[in-house]
């Protein structure tokens, strides 16, 4: 069963959040879609963090996807601190990440000579007492205190930050946590009534790059054309496709089939706006936390594998019109929570304007 899913039985909060810029994440700037991650109205200065009142949570938490209730629960704690702090979503995943690997989200007594905690935080290192770096609410203020301190946080690998603040001997040990507290932040984010539409770009790991420079044409979910979960960009047959960001392939195939019986009308010819359905040539890429993207319509089979891992601005095939389409032109989709569904798509255009890589704009 998905996240996504199992939220859905959890006892959702009453949202008291809305979007804004303010909180600490206006203290640190920053021009990537990490920068732009939810923050919350309340405002508290970095040395003040029990100031504002506490996030009520359910009594017990469900448990989410590999992790148990308990699990949930010490992630929920570093997320609703974060909220109630006014850090950025993109802090929330910093955080979450940081604790999956210092402690697999529990709450241990001890550990490396003084450490204690979620984070394995160690007094004798000024954190705290062993006392108060046992509660999850304060060993998490902590950990969000320095973070904001560095110079830059928001725009830097999830590693590079986390190592910022903890100083492991492991430095390079929370990349691999970062696709997995993503997920698990959106979750507990939607289960708490917390604005988590935000959280779409706050895993994103540049750089970025368009897929093809050309105009945006039919855009996302216009009222005309409510079920086009993306956007199409009016690139010339023939134009090379270019990954929009580093990841793994995750699918390559021909999905293109007559409207009126499903029969396939495969990807050897142009489609069809009316009598055609499907994405003909197609390939989607997984990115770190938990994003994806798809480009539909290649005119010929795509020059990547599944599994491959691709660069940033490599090319992954050519623009042309298979599958459901009236001429040549790029489809192009972005999904977050690894949801290559409709349920997952976001909007590309804010999201890769958030990346510095805004669409139809030629590169600075």
């Amino acid at each position: 069963m998905t996240l996504r899913s199992l939220v859905s039985l959890a006892v959702a909060l009453i949202a008291a959040f809305i979007l804004c810029a303010g909180g600490l994440g206006g203290l640190v700037g920053g021009g990537t879609a990490a920068a732009g991650c939810v923050t919350v109205a309340t405002s508290p200065g970095p040395s003040s963090p029990a100031t504002v009142a506490p996030i009520a949570g359910p009594t017990l938490w469900p448990d989410m996807g590999d992790w148990d209730s308990g699990q949930v629960g010490n992630a929920a704690a570093i997320v609703t601190t974060g909220a109630r702090l006014g850090a950025p979503g993109r802090g929330w995943v910093i955080a979450v990440a940081t604790a999956m690997q210092e402690s697999t989200l529990r709450n241990l007594p001890g550990g490396d000579r003084d450490s204690v905690g979620l984070f394995q935080q160690r007094p004798s290192q000024g954190w705290g007492t062993p006392a108060q770096l046992r509660d999850p609410a304060y060993a998490s203020e902590k950990f969000f205190g320095t973070l904001v301190t560095i110079d830059g946080w928001q725009t830097m690998p999830l590693a590079e930050a986390a190592q910022a603040v903890q100083i492991s001997a492991y430095p390079d040990a929370y990349a691999k946590w970062e696709g997995p507290a993503a997920d698990l932040v959106a979750a507990i984010a939607a289960t708490a009534g917390l604005p988590a539409d935000g959280l779409a770009g706050c895993g994103a790991v540049g750089p970025w790059t368009q897929p093809v420079l050309a105009p945006v044409g039919s855009a996302f979910r216009s009222s005309d054309r409510p079920g086009h979960d993306g956007v199409d960009l009016a690139a010339p047959r023939g134009t090379v496709i270019r990954a929009a960001s580093a990841g793994t392939v995750r699918t390559v195939r021909c999905n293109a089939v007559y409207a009126s019986t499903g029969a396939e009308w495969g990807c050897h010819r142009d489609g069809h706006p009316t009598l055609t359905r499907g994405c003909g040539w197609y390939v989607d890429i997984d990115h770190a936390g938990g994003l994806l993207t798809r480009y539909c319509h290649m005119d010929r089979p795509p020059t990547v594998s599944v599994g491959q891992q691709v660069a940033v601005g490599q090319p992954i095939g050519v623009v042309g019109s298979t599958g459901n389409s009236s001429g040549p032109h790029l489809h192009y989709e972005v999904h977050h929570n690894g949801d290559a569904s409709a349920n997952g798509a976001i909007d590309p255009v804010p999201f890769m304007a958030a990346q510095g890589a805004p669409l139809g704009v030629p590169p600075t």
